[in-house]
């Protein structure tokens, strides 16, 4: 697919939207804006790009999804594509998992690439769409009135105030002055181990195309080791280490390579970055405060066990970015700007939810956390079930937004739960929907481009009785007469070329499929009842008058289950 050029914005004398943080978030909300004809300035506090280490390397399938729509789909080709996660206690394997995909999308579940060379590609995606990144603005403070946002930054020329309609704070972890500005807490823990990470370069056949981690290896007693294939023949290393250890010690004396050596053996190798972190666990009092919404780092902090960093940031910038954008269209009022701090809040919250649980595997506190996490471990070498318990983090994965006031329930396709690690959830109002190849005129050959071009119904068979044309256009009808925003309608059967999508949704006679612009299924209604898709669209836009609809008496909505490993 040719990389989209970015639209005409629709009032070029519009105050601009102002983005702060050029990091991957930032950029990618920032393109997302440009892409939908958002007029937007991105600003960052650095003289210019700054590409040291590997930091956040392990792309989730959809992330890849955002940034293939932007242009960047090449990060595919220059990753590192694996598609299994392995287990160790001490020279055991425990199990591995193989992640799979419900449709059929041509993106790997997961690729690792750095992400200096991820920043590298997205910046010459925002040079493409004329998006100028105003180095040497560093932010120091921010205020807004009714009718936008002031920014002020310190320039090597002196102060500059800058004026937005709005604001998206992607100043990452140390970007407390935009939390400070508008009151909100940054509450959270901070884990005493530290972590030691080395990007070395080395040839290791078999390890090329798998995750693996380690429990209690003999080259690290009683903590972890993990170990992820990098582009070019590099291999990313964490060990956890007590938290007094001291790198550059270890390097004068030579541990470092003989802790290096314990690993790959006598192959030659080169370091090519090294550092040593402390994790913290923090989330936002509130993602949302007027025009200013905080994404990324800016507003979440977790392990980075299970790839939930910057995934989760992204899909923060693809929520935020189509709304503001249906906002500022007047496609939309300003609550619908609410419904991303209580959607993406919700993903924070669960986020650092599955990754303190991990932590607290890895790092228990006290005798009885130590002895149940090593009698877990024992068990694991024969009992499947113990395995079960076994916590070596839980990879990234799309929030679910089951809960949120813009899903409309559907008693017929309920949410099955928390799926077992490594399986996606039954498609269901609030869950992604699956990617598949498909045959759409002068469209994107698979689902999910077309799906970001605005609101789609997709529509199973016509009922007995009705005519196909007539059921379609009756459905179309009745959502462009609740919202002026984009509206596609398709039949399933129409454009399913493989047949993955229609297994996956296994549509019933008459039910139409409403899908939001960031491709999560917003409403499963019946296609013949008007009122039902007017009502589910309002809904999916977060419009006062709009109301869900409730289940049918007796019907109970499941609860979201708890985050397990």
């Amino acid at each position: 697919m040719r990389p989209p050029a970015p639209r005409t914005p629709a009032d070029p004398g519009a105050d601009p939207v102002l983005v702060l943080g050029a990091g991957p978030v930032g950029q990618t909300a920032a393109l997302l804006l440009a892409r939908r004809g958002v007029p937007v300035q991105l600003l960052d506090g650095r003289p210019e790009r700054d590409a040291v280490g590997s930091k956040a390397i392990c792309q989730q399938r959809d992330v890849l999804d955002v940034w293939d729509w932007l242009g960047a789909g090449g990060l595919v080709e220059e990753g590192v594509t694996w598609d299994t996660a392995r287990t160790f206690y001490r020279e055991h394997e425990l199990f591995s998992v193989h992640l799979a995909d419900p449709g059929a999308s041509p993106l790997p579940p997961f690729v690792n690439v750095s992400q200096s060379r991820t920043e590298e590609v997205l910046d010459e995606r925002l040079a493409a769409a004329g998006v100028r990144t105003r180095w040497n603005h560093r932010v120091t403070g921010i205020a807004q009135d009714a009718r936008g946002v002031t920014v002020e930054c310190d320039t090597p020329g002196g102060p500059v105030l800058l004026r937005g309609s709005h604001a998206l704070s992607c100043l990452g972890a140390h970007g407390g002055v935009v939390r400070d500005a508008l009151g909100l807490s940054f509450d959270g823990t901070t884990f005493e181990d530290r972590f030691l990470i080395c990007d070395i370069r080395a040839d290791l056949p078999g390890w090329e195309r798998e995750r693996r981690f380690y429990f209690d290896p003999a080259w690290n007693p009683g903590r972890q080791v993990l170990i992820h294939p990098c582009p070019d023949s590099v291999y990313r290393i964490d060990w956890q280490v007590p938290a007094d250890f001291d790198l550059e010690a270890e390097e004068s004396d030579g541990r470092l390579d003989a802790r290096i050596r314990q690993i790959i053996g006598d192959t030659p190798y080169e370091i090519v970055w090294h550092s040593v972190y402390r994790f913290h666990t923090r989330v936002v009092e509130r993602m949302r405060e007027g025009r200013v919404l905080l994404l990324g780092d800016n507003a979440h902090l977790v392990a980075p066990f299970g790839a939930r960093g910057l995934n989760s940031g992204v899909q923060d910038a693809e929520n935020a970015a189509w709304k503001l954008a249906y906002v500022l269209a007047g496609w939309a009022g300003e609550d619908l700007l609410e419904s991303y701090h209580a959607e993406r809040h919700a993903a924070a919250r669960e986020n650092a939810e599955v990754t303190g649980a991990t932590m607290r595997f890895l790092v228990p506190h006290g005798d009885e956390e130590h002895s149940t996490r090593v009698g877990v471990l024992e068990r694991a070498l024969t009992d499947d079930s113990a395995r079960a318990l076994v916590d070596s983090g839980r990879l990234a994965e799309p929030f679910w937004y089951t809960e949120s006031s813009l899903t409309t329930p559907c008693p017929e396709r309920p949410f099955g739960g928390r799926p077992p690690r490594g399986a996606t959830p039954s498609p269901c109002p609030g869950v992604i929907l699956p990617d598949a190849p498909v045959a759409v005129p002068g469209a994107a050959e698979r689902i999910r481009p077309l799906l970001r071009e605005g609101l789609t119904l997709l529509l199973g068979a016509a009922p007995a009785g009705l005519d196909p044309a007539s059921f379609l256009d009756g459905a179309r009808s009745a959502a462009q007469e609740a919202t002026r925003a984009p509206v596609t309608a398709l039949y399933l059967d129409g454009i399913d070329t493989t047949g993955a999508l229609a297994a996956a949704l296994a549509p019933e006679p008459g039910q139409v499929w409403l899908v939001r612009p960031d491709a999560h299924v917003a409403a499963v209604v019946h296609g013949a009842d008007h009122g039902a898709v007017r009502a589910a669209v309002r809904t999916c836009l977060g419009l006062a008058e709009a109301k869900a609809l409730a289940p049918p008496a007796g019907t109970a909505r499941p609860e979201r289950s708890a985050p397990t490993a």
